[in-house]
């Protein structure tokens, strides 16, 4: 994968990640909080968070497991079955403002 394309997929995926936190706020008591630099990725929401690089991803109290952004716009997460980026982000901030402190 060329440096551009991994560039252009890692603000793709910060983007869904504020864009799904966002609309999964509206309906929660909680706030999420995105922060973006050019290796990391943090999901915070209260004292739980979601830490992505472009290797691996780690959840509050959780080992970390490999993580990867695909050409075709799909991410791979723990070795599984890839799936659609919008998809995997949408749950993912589903699950942190849904969650329970």
């Amino acid at each position: 994968m060329t440096p551009a394309l991994q560039t252009e997929l890692w603000t793709s995926w910060a983007s869904l990640l504020r864009s799904y936190a966002a609309a999964h706020g509206l309906n929660s008591t909680h706030h999420a909080v995105v922060e973006v630099s050019a290796t990391e990725i943090t999901l915070r929401v209260n004292d739980r968070w979601l830490r992505f690089t472009p290797t691996e991803m780690q959840q509050s109290n959780a080992a970390s497991v490999s993580f990867t952004l695909n050409e075709n716009g799909t991410v791979t997460i723990d070795h599984q079955p890839e799936q659609e980026m919008d998809i995997a982000a949408e749950q993912f901030a589903r699950e942190i403002l849904t969650t329970e402190n």
